[in-house]
């Protein structure tokens, strides 16, 4: 039976209606009273796996799920071993720096050498940085990333943008873009060449669903 890896969180509900139109029913997910992390399909054609979105590429790396839906910018954090076959064309947002609106700085190349930048993707925010030539030091911070530049402790920070409403809320004022993200489509490569579960047909339904 195929096993799909789906994200909990914002994803969520994008995910679910994709996978209802090639048939695959995991509405129960968004049952608020279910406690199920492991459901079935009721025609019996797959089952699903509700992960953090950081775990669904860990999943299908190590094959406990052949197939999963995450965000690009899990990926490129993560770097997983995983093939990324598809644009799902949903969960539009983009990782950016944003700094105090009120501070002395208005872009990356502004920030001087060595100072702090905050972030939860430390990978991305490195890659970033050493792409401008630009040292600095990457603190992680894996919640309320927004406070550190409000107390000090960094001058910028790295983070994932929808609407900008958090940012602006804070007082801070979106820089620079480093890349737009959405939903991508992931799987075992094993899997994938062996055609385990079908699972070519699969991605193939959901590229003509996507197109």
């Amino acid at each position: 039976m195929l096993t799909v890896a789906i994200p909990k969180g914002s994803l969520l509900a994008d995910t679910i209606a994709l996978l209802q139109k090639i048939g695959l029913d995991f509405r129960m997910f968004l049952d608020s009273s279910n406690r199920l992390l492991q459901i079935e399909d009721p025609t019996g054609q797959a089952r699903a796996l509700l992960v953090r979105a950081q775990d669904v590429p860990v999943y299908v790396e190590y094959g406990q799920a052949q197939m999963g839906i995450v965000g690009e910018d899990v990926l490129r954090e993560k770097q997983p071993d995983v093939a990324c076959l598809v644009d799902l064309k949903f969960g539009f947002c983009r990782m950016s720096i944003a700094m105090a609106k009120d501070g002395p700085f208005r872009s990356a190349l502004d920030l001087p050498p060595h100072c702090r930048v905050a972030s939860k993707y430390v990978h991305c925010a490195r890659e970033y940085f050493q792409g401008l030539d630009l040292p600095v030091e990457v603190i992680p911070l894996y919640g309320s990333v927004e406070l550190a530049p409000l107390v000090g402790m960094a001058e910028a920070i790295v983070d994932l943008v929808s609407t900008g409403r958090t940012l602006r809320e804070n007082g801070l004022v979106e820089t620079d873009v480093l890349y737009e993200s959405t939903a991508r489509l992931i799987v075992h490569p094993l899997s994938y060449r062996l055609n385990r579960d079908n699972v070519q047909g699969l991605v193939a339904q959901l590229r003509d669903v996507v197109a």
